[in-house]
C-alpha cells in the first residue's frame, strides 16, 4: 500500500498525465491547418509526444519514490535526533535534579501526546507560569533600580562633599582620623 506522501504526490503530479487522457489523436490533428492533418507525420508527431509525455511521467514516479524514501529517513533522523534531545543532559545541571522534576511535574517520558481538548488547558497553565515569573522578575528589578539609585544619589554626595552620618555616630571627619592615626600606628610599630 502507497504511503499517503506518495498518494499525495502521485494525485496531485500524475492525475491527468498522459497525453491521450486530455488530447485524443483527432483534437491534436484538428490543431493543424486543413492541408496539413491528413499527413502521416502529424500521427508520429503525435507518437513521439505521446512517448516523451510517457518518458516525464516515468521520471516524475521515479523522483516521487525517490522523495518518499528520503521522507523516511528524515523522519528515522528526526525521531532519533527527538530521543537524543529527550535524553539529553544540559551543563551545570543536575541529571538526578532533572529526572525529579519531571517526574513531580508529570513530565515524564511516558507521557502520553497532547491532544484538541488537553493541549488548551496547558498552554494556559504555561502561560499562567510565565506571568507569575515575569511579575517576580518586575518586582526584582524595581527592587534592583531602588538600590541603584540610591547608589547614584550616595556617589553624587559624595562627590559634592555631603557625607553620610556613619553608623557609629560620629563625625566623619573625626572618624577618618581615628582610622588614619591606626594606620599611621600599624605602619610604625613593626610587631604590627
Amino acid at each position: 500500500m502507497p504511503s499517503q506522501e506518495a498518494t499525495m504526490l502521485a494525485d496531485f503530479l500524475l492525475a491527468p498525465a498522459s497525453l491521450r487522457d486530455f488530447v485524443s489523436l483527432r483534437q491534436f490533428t484538428d490543431i493543424f491547418p486543413q492541408a496539413h492533418r491528413a499527413s502521416p507525420a502529424v500521427k508520429e508527431l503525435y507518437r513521439e509526444l505521446h512517448s516523451l509525455r510517457e518518458a516525464d511521467i516515468q521520471d516524475v514516479r521515479e523522483n516521487i519514490a525517490d522523495e518518499v524514501k528520503r521522507s523516511k529517513q528524515l523522519k528515522r533522523a528526526y525521531a532519533r535526533e527527538r530521543r537524543q534531545m529527550d535524553h539529553a543532559t544540559v551543563a551545570g545541571l543536575n541529571p538526578i535534579a532533572l529526572q525529579m522534576e519531571q517526574e513531580l511535574s508529570g513530565d515524564g517520558l511516558n507521557r502520553k501526546p497532547h491532544t484538541l481538548q488537553t493541549i488548551h488547558p496547558s498552554i494556559e497553565e504555561a502561560c499562567r507560569g510565565l506571568e507569575a515569573q515575569i511579575e517576580e522578575m518586575e518586582v526584582e528589578s524595581q527592587r534592583t533600580l531602588v538600590e541603584v539609585q540610591e547608589t547614584i544619589g550616595a556617589l553624587s554626595d559624595l562627590r559634592h562633599g555631603r557625607f553620610a552620618q556613619p553608623a557609629s555616630g560620629e563625625d566623619i571627619g573625626e572618624e577618618v582620623l581615628a582610622t588614619l592615626k591606626r594606620l599611621e600606628a600599624a605602619c610604625t610599630d613593626p610587631a604590627g
